[in-house]
């Protein structure tokens, strides 16, 4: 292997670790008879390595009953109790092999996802293409740690629905960059798609819409034929699972009490029935702010109780060390329904509350009452502070920081997803080929410069910054080849915000961030994402004719 080849790789991994040194010199070339051990605890890096890499690059990757039976040619796997759970330490030295040790499972995982960068893009395909090829590891030491608990991705399957396997592909994705929560927004007003046992309309009338509005809400153009899909029991039970054995928690969201007329159309007593006809509603065909929100009555508590109790079996708690929280929604619910009902006033009459933003606090905090006791703990989009919110809450701070600033110094746990900075959704160049342009312009550096901490928030305080996520809105996000050009390259950017100890935005590398993401492009290709290219869109990634919603200027910094 030539220097600087070596050079190059054992600098180019994203996001960056804490420490590297070495990489001058060959240190391991494995091959056939490598050998691979892997000590109590260390499972699922085990079976990633044999099951993933392993099918990658040809190799059989026999077990060794014992470490010293190891030797040389192997890759050993241990924990390491002086190392955080999700730290690790790889040693690749000529002559002993490449040595993980983590923390936890988590950490010997993650060091597992930089040895694979370390062996070059053929270590991302799914099936040898140099079966005869010698694979080399440079010589090094590796020391790594994330910053935060909390690396997310917020994937909107109710707008257009992601299979199954799609959703496994991003788990994959996610793993390979070191991300943890994956975000399942489950409903919204144009789909309800989780299985739910007792109430089946929610999937058969609730999960298919009659055609869907190509574009933003602007738009003229239609697609006339009907959308939808949903995951059964037991699809959900294998997202969990396939996500547990890569440390990745998923969180589902039920969005209550707006974004609510897919389960409304499904169950119309859900709905304001003495002020809309709720049995004329279908599942909603546009985009926006829904008028149509839930009645806040027993009965629906009741049934949204019912749901969430299925729920809780098919996503436990168990799953990973993030897999307690369950997501509400609680944004954009307009009022104006509940204004005009005779019921809604006569609840907000009843419990002795001032309005109608109140009125929700009480609908968000009967939930949070209900998850607590349950050994769950709720979290919502930043609007579920209005009018109160309940202790052990957490928030989603999505409309800037100012939500996540008044969160945290409530108390409160907080996610930091601004709009303004992390929406992927948003477009990434002011060109007018930019596919369906939404939102602000944020480019693959403006992302790398976020900062999901916000100075004014005092340091006893930002103890409450669990961490940050990016979100994935999909309504103008048709297919799988739409999805990844609106997320890479920039998840690559956020991954390393959200895992690496950087400098503050305006000191960051950010020219040697586009170095290493020349080796991370070829990765890329060999996973077959279809990017964003750094020279702009292929002609086949536009989408010429369709309206978005561009916003000019420079998003508020706060």
């Amino acid at each position: 292997m030539p220097q600087d080849e070596i050079d190059r790789d054992v600098h180019d991994v994203i996001p960056a670790p804490r420490s590297v040194e070495g990489g001058a010199r060959e240190g391991f070339r494995l091959d056939r008879d490598t050998a691979l051990w892997a000590a109590p605890g260390t499972g699922t890096a085990e079976r990633w390595l044999r099951g993933t890499l392993g099918a990658a690059l040809g190799l059989p990757f026999p077990a060794a009953r014992n470490r010293d039976e190891a030797g040389g040619n192997a890759v050993r796997l241990e924990l390491d109790g002086t190392l955080a759970p999700e730290a690790y330490r790889l040693d690749v030295t000529a002559g002993h092999g490449a040595e993980i040790r983590g923390g936890g499972p988590a950490g010997v995982f993650w060091g597992a996802q930089t040895l694979r960068q370390l062996l070059g893009p053929d270590a991302f395909r799914r099936a040898p293409v140099r079966p005869d090829a010698s694979h080399v590891l440079p010589a090094c030491a590796v020391e790594d740690a994330p910053r935060f608990r909390w690396r997310g991705l917020m994937l909107d399957v109710a707008r257009h629905f992601t299979p199954k396997d799609g959703v496994l592909r991003h788990l994959d994705l996610m793993a390979a960059h070191k991300l943890n929560v994956l975000h399942l927004h489950l409903t919204d007003d144009q789909g309800w798609r989780v299985e739910i046992q007792r109430y089946p309309r929610l999937t058969e009338a609730g999960s298919w819409r009659a055609r869907t509005r190509i574009g933003h809400g602007t738009s003229t153009l239609w697609e006339d034929k009907p959308h939808g899909g949903h995951y059964t029991r037991d699809d959900i039970r294998e997202i969990v699972a396939y996500a547990a054995e890569r440390h990745i928690s998923v969180v589902p969201e039920i969005d209550v009490p707006g974004h609510s007329q897919a389960a409304i159309a499904a169950y119309p007593e859900l709905g304001n029935t003495d002020v809309v006809d709720t049995a004329a509603l279908t599942v909603w065909d546009d985009w926006g702010v829904n008028p149509n929100v839930l009645a806040p009555t027993e009965r629906t508590l009741r049934f949204y109780e019912g749901v969430f109790e299925e729920l809780l079996e098919l996503f436990p708690a168990d799953a990973g060390p993030l897999s307690a929280f369950f997501h509400i929604g609680g944004d954009e619910c307009p009022k104006d329904q509940w204004r005009a009902s005779p019921t809604a006033q006569a609840r907000i009459k009843e419990l002795g509350l001032a309005d109608e933003d109140e009125l929700q606090a009480w609908f968000v905090g009967h939930f949070d009452n209900w998850l607590s006791a349950r050994g769950r703990r709720l979290i919502g989009w930043d609007e579920i502070l209005e009018g109160g919110l309940a202790p052990g809450a957490a928030v989603s701070s999505w409309r800037g920081y100012a939500g996540g600033i008044a969160a945290a110094r409530a108390g409160h746990d907080v996610v930091m997803c601004p709009e303004q900075q992390v929406y992927l959704d948003h477009r990434q160049a002011p060109g007018e080929d930019e596919p369906v342009p939404i939102g602000y312009v944020r480019t693959l550096e403006d992302v790398y410069r976020f900062e999901p901490v916000p100075p004014e928030l005092e340091p006893a305080r930002a103890r409450h910054v669990l961490g940050t996520q990016a979100n994935v809105w999909t309504e103008v996000m048709d297919s799988q080849e739409r999805v990844d050009y609106q997320v890479f390259p920039r998840l690559a950017a956020f991954a390393e915000v959200a895992w690496s100890a950087l400098p503050a935005p305006e000191q960051r590398d950010f020219a040697g961030f586009e170095r290493r993401m020349n080796s991370h492009y070829r990765r890329l290709d060999a996973l077959g994402v279809a990017y964003r290219p750094p020279a702009g869109p292929h002609p086949w990634q536009r989408r010429p004719g369709v309206p978005g919603r561009p916003v000019q200027g420079q998003p508020p910094a706060r």
